[in-house]
């Protein structure tokens, strides 16, 4: 999965083959990019526009909604098995799903609550949050700050949501995805988003436009100097041969040959 994984409106069937090609996974979305009056015609183009299964996946409405029950009876007439469930909070409900794989979307206050449960069901591979939902069922405005020194930057309770998903999903061995981020011209502030959610443990990052999708990638892409420091790092452990060891000045222990192996393996070695 991932890293870059693009969301395309269902509604939109001209843009689903050209979301594949340029993202890592797709994300059909029949929630909040479809309006109401075009769900209907959203889940027949989501059948009758067929694209690789396993690189595809469905954002369907909050379960216990009307919707969610006709998306999930579309979903039966495709090939598609991994959804996206908007406002996960149920374990019971998303343990329902059994003949899916789900990605649990936790974007409310409910929902983060209930993330360290949602990531223990055998059919949930991952969980992601979002933002502006979270903010919006606490009453608030707005997840970030939109002026003075932290301009752009998330406030506390939406950094505390995003590193309480990332937790849940570790804890039981899932991948975390990390949100969206709105603002499509601001290349360096998605570029600064992404390496910190590189570095903090993300799997991948969803993204809302295909401008977007070669900075997460280069995000996640470690460069060849990363690569050499690692390799590196590895062949003074081997020749160590002790627990604990000093190089170039610093200790290293276990935790930091992992970090060393999880850049070899983003980068393919």
């Amino acid at each position: 999965m991932g890293p870059a994984l693009l969301f395309a409106p269902a509604d939109r069937p001209e843009r689903y083959a050209k979301a594949a090609e340029r993202s890592d996974a797709v994300i059909l979305d029949l929630e909040d990019a479809v309006a109401p009056e075009a769900k209907a015609a959203a889940r027949e183009h989501l059948v009758n526009t067929p694209l690789d299964p396993d690189a595809t996946m469905v954002r369907i409405n909050a379960l216990g909604t009307a919707d969610s029950g006709l998306d999930l009876a579309a979903l039966a007439r495709t090939r598609y098995r991994t959804i996206m469930v908007a406002k996960a909070e149920d374990p019971d409900a998303v343990a329902a799903l059994a003949d899916y794989q789900v990605v649990a979307l936790c974007e409310t206050a409910a929902g983060i609550l209930a993330a360290p449960a949602l990531a223990r069901l055998p059919n949930v591979v991952a969980l992601m949050w979002g933002a502006e939902d979270l903010v919006a069922s606490l009453g608030g405005t707005s997840s970030r700050f939109s002026g003075g020194p932290k301009a752009g930057s998330y406030r506390a309770v939406a950094t505390h949501a995003r590193s309480q998903l990332l937790l849940s999903a570790g804890a039981a061995g899932k991948v975390a995805v990390d949100s969206i981020y709105a603002d499509i011209p601001d290349v360096e502030g998605l570029a600064a988003e992404a390496d910190d959610a590189v570095a903090s443990g993300f799997g991948a990052k969803a993204c809302i436009h295909p401008s977007q999708v070669q900075v997460i990638r280069d995000a996640y892409r470690p460069g060849d100097d990363a690569v050499a420091a690692a390799l590196d790092l590895l062949a003074a452990a081997d020749s160590a041969g002790t627990g604990v060891f000093a190089y170039k000045g610093q200790m290293v222990d276990g935790p930091i040959l992992l970090h060393a192996r999880a850049t070899l393996r983003r980068a393919g070695r």
